[in-house]
């Protein structure tokens, strides 16, 4: 029974509320995102964790009038629930359906899209700002979890935001515990206390009353300090300029609700230290909030359980076997992650070579040139990141590694759709973005082996190279045990047929034999988008009237685009027909109906040529 979660349309109907009755709404509110999430699948420790916090802003803040700022936007689905989308859970994550992360067309509490870390800051105090420019009396708050405040985006927002006078209240969820030690009353009291008008009065007469004597003025400041630094780590955010509140337990409505209602009423930019468990609630999260960090369909009752068959290897695991690989036979190896160590496949890495890998927090752009600091020193640095992260550190990949010429390996997973996630994680633009800079490298492996083969490849060169490859499992080919690389900047004809030409670039190669088999065309596996196998193109141009491009990265700019500048080059003219995926920010959904939406499946590439070429259907007397 949701007796009284199924009263709250909006944060309006929860105001209404007894304080009393809170705490049951909050256990309403869990229960409801626990069945949701074991039937559809999505994060669940992160958003078990921020079920008070989310009642708490709703209850104490004017929302929608006063803005709410997730940070990753993972941790939401509470705040979805409380806005009105409670009969929309259902849908999560699927194809017209609601969005795993907050996002601005969805609905107005949703006041700022986000999918990547460590940008709550910034944007609540552009919004405090424009509060205060447009005489407007509303709250902005950023809720920013520890994880993500290890990213210099975060750091350069409180430096901007603690010399600004306006209403800004940052809640740092701390999570894992990270900071401070477990809280318990005296605490809570303390944050009240330090959160009250008295205390903030009495902070403010006294250094009136004492301004005038500065030996007491500053035997005063040392005293308060020292006072609060025994039992909260304040002195790192003051100095920033904001006023420390904390740590308080995150999970205490009797502690969060008064300490919120007191910070509305402090002048000037506030920052509140909460404490919060993963997973809160359901003692299988609890014990293991990574592996319930983003699940899929399960039992709530039972928990997650292991395949009932051997699942397929995956690209990530096919890296992850190579990397370790690869380290036992040369020392010179270093693994680096910007805190992807699970998703990136590095875990066995790290319990073998512990001494050589780095997990240097959400800070992509520190990554990267970390890694160029390191291959200056002989070392060969690999860094092992997702396709939508690397964009955050796009300057460094320019100036600090192509520049140099350094022999950075990027191994760039979840590059192309990635299903569920949506737009914010989809690797659409790392072709685009990669290829057009001077002394790095592309390759797209068709398949586990051709992945395997590739690394190693791309490891032996002695400039920057990257290797895109899916998120999940290819078509199930076993890669080799050893580290044979394959030939660089070289493709491969894997069909011969007549009059067109289905040149691959990656995974879809499987999609582009299909159509090929149904168009009797030749399907080249390309391999490289950058160097172009030319030599091949050329002979492939000469022998067929038209070519098909075939990519799961944007049209513009992508792998097509590449061979039309080559094709100009070789004064060779064809006509080319590309096929990627559209200029559109591509929603959330199963992987397999994208790409069938996007024309990419084997029906989707083979109606496409028909249409473009018809001589192709006549070709094969159709």
């Amino acid at each position: 029974m949701t007796t009284l979660l199924h009263s709250i349309q909006s944060p309006a109907d929860l105001r209404q509320l007894a304080r009393t009755d809170l705490p049951q709404l909050a256990d309403e509110l869990r229960a409801c995102v626990l069945n949701n999430v074991s039937k559809t699948g999505g994060h669940l420790s992160s958003n078990l964790g921020t079920v008070e916090l989310t009642v708490a802003l709703h209850y104490v803040f004017n929302t929608p009038q006063d803005r709410i700022v997730w940070d990753v936007g993972h941790q939401t689905y509470p705040h979805k629930i409380l806005t009105g989308r409670r009969e929309r859970m259902p849908t999560l994550r699927q194809l017209g359906g609601l969005s795993g992360f907050p996002r601005r067309d969805e609905s107005e509490y949703d006041t700022f899209g986000v999918g990547h870390s460590s940008t709550s800051i910034s944007a609540a105090l552009g919004m405090a700002l424009a509060a205060r420019q447009k005489g407007e009396p509303r709250h902005a708050i950023a809720v920013i979890g520890d994880g993500a405040m290890t990213a210099g985006m975060a750091f350069e927002a409180l430096n901007n935001a603690g010399v600004e006078d306006c209403k800004l209240l940052v809640i740092l969820n701390d999570n894992d515990m990270s900071i401070s030690p477990p809280v318990g009353a005296l605490n809570r009291y303390l944050a009240q206390l330090m959160s009250g008008k008295f205390y903030a009065a009495a902070k403010n007469v006294g250094k009136n009353v004492l301004k005038n004597a500065p030996p007491l003025f500053e035997l005063a400041k040392r005293l308060e300090e020292h006072a609060k630094g025994m039992v909260v780590p304040a002195t790192l955010f003051e100095k920033f300029g904001f006023n420390y509140i904390g740590p308080i337990d995150g999970h205490d409505l009797e502690s969060l609700i008064p300490t919120l209602e007191n910070i509305k009423h402090l002048a000037g930019p506030q920052f509140l230290h909460v404490v919060t468990k993963k997973g809160q609630g359901y003692k299988l999260a609890e014990a293991d909030p990574v592996a319930y960090h983003g699940p899929g369909k399960f039992d709530p009752a039972v928990g997650l359980l292991p395949p009932a068959a051997p699942p397929k290897t995956t690209f990530t695991q096919v890296f992850g076997h190579w990397l370790c690989d690869m380290a036992e036979q040369d020392p010179r190896l270093v693994g680096i992650t910007p805190a992807m160590r699970e998703g990136s496949g590095m875990v066995d890495f790290h319990r073998r070579f512990p001494d050589r890998y780095y997990d240097v927090g959400i800070a992509e752009q520190h990554a990267v040139t970390f890694a160029a600091g390191m291959a200056c020193e002989g070392l060969k640095p690999v860094v092992a990141i997702y396709s939508t992260f690397l964009q955050r550190a796009y300057d460094q990949l320019i100036h600090d590694v192509a520049l140099q010429n350094l022999p950075v390996l990027f191994a760039i997973d979840r590059a192309g759709l990635v299903g569920a996630d949506g737009a914010t994680h989809a690797g659409a633009y790392d072709i685009a973005f990669i290829r057009c800079i001077p002394n790095m490298s592309l390759a797209c492996p068709a398949d586990e082996r051709e992945c395997r083969q590739l690394l190693s490849t791309a490891y032996a060169q002695n400039h920057p190279v990257a290797v895109r490859y899916p998120r999940g499992a290819g078509v199930g080919l076993a890669p080799f045990a050893d580290l044979t690389p394959l030939p660089f900047g070289k493709g491969e004809v894997r069909r011969v047929g007549q009059g067109t030409a289905i040149l691959a670039f990656g995974s879809l190669l499987t999609q582009a034999l299909l159509a090929g088999e149904a168009l009797n065309a030749t399907v080249v596996n390309m391999r490289w988008v950058k160097p172009l196998d030319t030599e091949l193109l050329a002979q492939i141009a000469k022998d067929h009237g038209q070519i098909v491009t075939v990519e799961e990265g944007c049209v513009m700019g992508g792998a097509g685009s590449a061979v039309l500048e080559a094709l100009q080059q070789l004064a060779l003219v064809r006509p080319v027909l590309q096929l990627g995926l559209a200029d559109e920010f591509i929603e959330h959904g199963d992987p397999a109906k994208l790409l069938a939406l996007q024309g990419l499946d084997s029906a989707g590439i083979e109606a496409a040529i028909r249409q473009r070429f018809p001589s192709a259907s006549q070709s094969i007397g159709q």
